[in-house]
This record gives C-alpha cells, structure tokens and sequence, in this order.
C-alpha cells in the first residue's frame, strides 16, 4: 500500500493557489501494511469498551493514526505558532483542499473550501442569498424549497436569513416508509409547483443527499435536473453524511453549492467540512470576518482568527489511513453498505418488521421499523426508548417516529401499524454482536410485554 506524505505546495501567505501551480507537488510515497480486523480495532481501541455503537452518522468517529496526526499538528503550532501561521498553515489547508477537490472531481481548488461543518455551509449560502435581496434580486413572493426533514440548523439559517427579507419556505413532505425514487420525485415537482404560487420565483432549492432521520439517499441528480428545467435559481445540496459513504463527482451533480461533513463518514476528527462553490466569485463569504474578507471564499475560510486548525489539516493522513483497506475509500463505502443492508435485514427478520427503503435507496444507514407492541406513540417514546436502550443496555441508536398518514403508506407487522424505526449505522469499526445486542434487547422488551411509555427515564 502506498500513502501520501507532507510536502510544500505553491501558495501565496494567504492559502490561495498559485495561479502556475493549480495542485500540490507530486507528493512522496512512503509504504503501510495493509489493515487487518486486529488492527481496525486497534485504530478505534480508544472507544469507550462495551457500547455498540451504531450511530456513526451522528459523530463519526476518527481513527487513532488520523487522531496522532492532528496532535502533530497542535504541537507544531504549540512549539512555535508565529512560524506556524506564516509557513505552514497556508499549504497545509492548501494540500487538504486539493485532496478533498480531487475526491469530488471539483473543476479546480479554487471552487473547494473547507469550513467547520454543514451548520457553517448553510449560513453562509443563506447568507448570500440574503445579500442579493439587498441588490433587489429578490421579491416577496419568492420562496425556498427543502424537505420537511431537513437538518434543523439549516431550517434555522431559513429563520434567521430568508424570512426578514420576505421571502417564504416550502416544506416537501419526504414519503416515508420510501418505496421507489419516482415517489419523492413527485413530491419534489409539487414543491416547485406551490413555491412558483402567486407569481413567485423559486431562488432556492436545498436538496439532501442522504437525509439524516428518517435517513433515505435522494435521488439529487433527477431534482436537480428537474430544478433547472423550472428555473430554479440557485441548488445547494446538503450532502452532510455524503463524503465517506457515496461516490460524490460535482460535476456530475451539478448543484450550485455542495456541503458534506468529513467528520461524519470520512474519519476525519471534528470538525471539518468541505463546500463547493461552482462559482468561485467574490460574492460569497465566510459568516466570520476576518482580515482575509474578500480575497475568496476559500481564503476567507482559511482564516477565521485564531483557533484549532488542526482538523482542517488531517486529510492527507486519512488518506493513509483509508487506503490501507482494499479498495481504499470506495471499498469501505461497499463494505458499510452491504454490512447495514445485512444487519437491517436481519433485524427486521427477528422483529417481524421492514426496512424503511429498498436497499438500493440508503448507503451507511438504514431506517428499520420497530415492532408496533412497543407503542413508540410520539417523540417523547422514541427518546425514551434511546435512552433505555443506552442506560440499560449500553446500546446507541437513534430512533425515530414516523406519524400515521392514514392510507397505503402506513406498514403493518402482525400486531398493528409501525410507528418507531430505528437507524443503524455501520461502519469498520461495527462488529456482528453490536447489532444482535440491538435485536436482544428490543426482542427482551417484548417478552416483558414492556411499552415505551412505561420504560424508565434516564
């Protein structure tokens, strides 16, 4: 195996790439054996012992190597920080931009910031937005368009940046329990359709990737087609739990803006995430200012004052790490995949339920519905389930309630209709008996004839 080690890229003191010398020099090869079982645990020994961990997608998690490296880092800047900042912080976010451009196939450095995560995206594409109201690029009839379940700090970027200027949101309702593509498709067109009501202008569509929870991959390339074809203005694609768990190529997609968390799903430590701009112009800044505002998004990003860089600067140590494994990064994706579509599987079996989408339709998680004797009735149940679940039984789980809709969607087990899912992870360092410690515990709880309403607080 072969992996990547530091070397000096051409930069200006500001991070911006030499318009002669678009990448990073032809980098050293230094040899790594490949991982082994023992030593995937090794990397991840710092995991506090005896929890199944199955909510990678909230966290992630970071590899002990990436997370040596980063203290390198630290003590570099520790050891002599006015030496750090003029020499080494520019080229070295400078080579993790570049790694990260060429992961998402961007069409140059300069469109591939790396901010501190999607939170931080949203604000500064909402941001934007609200400045081209300010120019009169906006009426008051125009709307953004999302998806009911959208990440709660981008529906508060909405909130904070879109409604005082006047303009209104269009929620898509996501169709869960997901049979098929063409279903959220559909509901995607009548979302475009009411947010053009009374003459409107849609400025914004925010399309997910993968949503979070009720967790479904989004088929973005037929939205944002179709979003074109309407004319749409602008698409900023939350790819949150992307990078790390699908293959991404932006080109491809061909959103205005994309975000993904490298932290999540890429082993990175928190927090870092990388945005592309597909335009790299000046117009869009980082909500922080700093003396580096309006030399680019990137540089501005570069430089928010002082703080840890250090995950900002890990990106070629995972790559180490990742492609210590066959098929480096596209080999883990499939290795995920197919270990959740596995145990979703398995799971369902034992509790007589389904899976929330076809298989084809999640990456790293899965949604996997709950036996209805468990009486998950509303969100206080769900938490209450987690929480026993983790107290009780040192198991981390998201779960999630889905409310009836009164027609063909609603799922039935041989007791009633599902209400509660939950959504497992998987990722390297997952081992069997995490999952059959989820099936045990849910399949104990209805041996007691236990409901979540009776479960004990934490």
């Amino acid at each position: 195996m072969t992996s990547y080690m530091e070397n000096d890229t051409d930069t200006h003191r500001n991070g911006a790439a030499d318009s002669n010398h678009h990448t990073a020099k032809k980098p050293k090869l230094t040899t790594l054996l490949p991982i082994s079982e023992p030593l995937i645990h090794e990397e991840f020994s710092h995991h506090q012992p005896g929890v199944a961990r199955l909510n990678n997608g909230s966290f992630g998690s970071c590899p002990r190597s990436v997370l040596a490296a980063q203290s390198a880092w630290q003590l570099r800047f520790l050891q002599q920080p006015d030496d750090f900042f003029f020499n080494k912080l520019s080229p070295a976010i400078l080579r993790s931009r570049a790694a990260v451009r060429d992961i998402i196939n961007a069409e140059h450095v300069d469109h591939v910031s790396l901010v501190d995560n999607a939170t931080t995206a949203a604000a500064i594409v909402l941001q934007q937005l609200s400045r081209r109201a300010a120019l009169g690029h906006f009426n008051r009839n125009d709307t953004v368009v999302m998806f009911h379940c959208a990440y709660q700090a981008v529906k508060k970027s909405i909130e904070a940046y879109v409604t005082p200027i006047g303009g209104s949101v269009v929620e898509v309702q996501l169709p869960f329990p997901v049979r098929s593509d063409d279903e959220i498709v559909s509901e995607f067109k009548k979302g475009l359709e009411k947010g053009k009501l009374n003459g409107g202008k849609v400025r914004l569509a925010i399309i997910d990737h993968i949503t979070s929870m009720p967790s479904v991959v989004i088929p973005v390339r037929q939205l944002i087609k179709i979003c074109r074809e309407q004319g749409v203005e602008q698409i900023f694609v939350d790819g949150a739990h992307a990078i790390g768990s699908l293959r991404i190529d932006v080109k491809e997609i061909g959103a205005d803006f994309y975000v993904s968390n490298l932290y999540k799903w890429f082993f990175s430590p928190p927090s870092v995430a990388v945005l592309y701009c597909k335009d790299n112009s000046k117009n869009v800044h980082h909500p922080v200012v700093s003396q580096e505002y309006g030399k680019g998004l990137p540089v501005e990003s570069a430089w928010v004052g002082m703080r840890d860089y250090s995950s900002h600067l890990v990106v070629p140590s995972i790559l180490e790490f990742v492609n210590r494994f066959e098929g480096g990064i596209e080999g883990i994706m499939k290795r995920n995949h197919d270990g959740v579509v596995k145990m979703g599987t398995m799971l369902k079996e034992s509790w007589g339920t389904i899976l929330g989408s076809p298989p084809e339709m999640c990456a790293s998680m899965i949604m996997v519905g709950l036996p209805s004797r468990l009486c998950v009735m509303g969100d206080d149940d769900a938490l209450r389930l987690r929480s026993y679940l983790r107290v009780y039984h040192a198991i981390e789980v998201p779960v999630y309630y889905q409310a009836l809709r009164n027609d063909d969607r609603d799922p039935r087990d041989k007791d009633g209709f599902i209400t509660g899912y939950v959504r497992i992870s998987h990722q390297v360092y997952n081992t069997i008996d995490d999952y059959h410690r989820l099936k045990t515990a849910v399949n104990q709880l209805l041996e007691d004839g236990k409901v979540c309403s009776g479960l004990p607080k934490e």
